[in-house]
């Protein structure tokens, strides 16, 4: 038997157990990304999409990101947006800004706050009980802080991460964004953020905040330093968790944005090696129901191309987004411009919460 018809038998067999709804195995992933094209990939993340959400609706959500605060101890070689404790122009963001950035959003019929920040060395764990519960007065949902952030929290405060949690939940903070993932592999994260958390750090806060019952997104960001092995060990771990818990509403793979970082040699990823990421995301992870494309780093017509491609989620309005911005990329998109999009596009849109019912 010639290698090309073995090689068109596997690719047969890998789609005949994803239309069968079958979970394909890591090998195949690693086959798919070598040797996939961008149509069959594309074919069959649509296909699981097709399965998974056959009423053609694509959901989207307002909200804001805030960033309380770009002073950060962490120094990520990604990262535009940080500002090192001794710079005099890092800020910490006043309440009353705060509040008045939530107003807005609730105007606008904002139904969250994505609510992050770089990780402060001075700032306590009340700093932070504080500013959820001066949040929750005004009805907001609070999406915050992501598993760098609670670790964080976790070695200034001498608390366990459960008790962090317990605490953070308590002053009202109702889930947790898929920040920080970055790639799930510890060579990665040590030759890019060596003083962040590691990959089983990153896991352990998710498993904790789904125990107590806090549902949480995941995130991706990849085209920088790591190999495909460490992409597929990246979703591995997550499906893995998945399985476990049940607690990701959804999954968010962008690439790497080079600019203003000390990574900007880096080639950019093109909007086919986005597509073909996000396909293979949406392939791979069976037990996620929502995979959401990234119009922020991609733009409105990748985006759209995106919903053929395993997307089913349009993301955020995203009123305000500093941290992509300061790597010099910067879309801006209006719910109705969404709206607009998704429907040319073929789909119904529909406004969602965190938890992915409809508003």
């Amino acid at each position: 038997m010639t290698s090309t018809k073995r090689a068109d038998e596997r690719l047969l067999n890998i789609q005949s157990s994803v239309q069968a709804g079958e979970r394909i195995s890591d090998g195949d992933f690693l086959y798919l990304e070598e040797k996939g094209s961008l149509y069959e990939l594309g074919f069959l993340a649509n296909a699981i999409r097709e399965r998974l959400h056959p009423q053609k609706q694509v959901t989207y959500v307002i909200d804001r990101n805030i960033n309380y605060t770009d002073i950060c101890i962490s120094a990520c070689k990604f990262c535009a947006f940080f500002k090192a404790p001794e710079d005099k122009t890092g800020y910490l963001l006043p309440f009353t800004e705060l509040a008045a950035k939530i107003k807005e959003t609730q105007d606008l019929g904002g139904t969250q706050i994505l609510l992050q920040g770089g990780l402060h060395p001075d700032q306590p764990l009340e700093y932070y009980e504080e500013m959820v519960r001066f949040m929750k007065q005004t009805g907001i949902h609070v999406h915050g802080f992501s598993p760098p952030e609670i670790y964080h929290f976790s070695n200034i405060s001498g608390e366990s991460i459960r008790q962090v949690l317990r605490r953070l939940i308590a002053a009202g903070l109702d889930s947790i964004p898929g920040g920080g993932a970055e790639i799930l592999n510890d060579r990665v994260r040590q030759a890019t953020a060596p003083r962040k958390c590691t990959a089983d750090q990153w896991l352990e806060v998710m498993a904790e905040a789904h125990h107590q019952g806090l549902k949480t997104t995941a995130t991706m960001m990849f085209g920088h330093i790591e190999t495909a092995e460490e992409r597929l060990e990246h979703l591995r771990r997550l499906r893995q968790l998945q399985d476990r818990t049940g607690g990701f509403t959804a999954f968010i793979p962008w690439p790497f944005q080079p600019d203003n970082t000390v990574l900007a040699d880096i080639e950019k990823t093109t909007a086919m090696g986005y597509l073909r990421m996000l396909a293979l995301s949406r392939i791979y992870l069976d037990n996620f129901a929502n995979v959401q494309a990234s119009w922020v780093t991609q733009g409105p017509k990748i985006a759209q191309l995106s919903l053929f491609f395993g997307a089913n989620d349009f993301g955020s309005t995203m009123i305000e987004e500093n941290v992509v911005a300061a790597a010099g990329v910067s879309f801006r998109l209006s719910e109705d411009e969404i709206r607009r999009l998704v429907a040319d596009a073929g789909f119904e849109p529909c406004q969602r919460r965190m938890d992915y019912t409809l508003v």
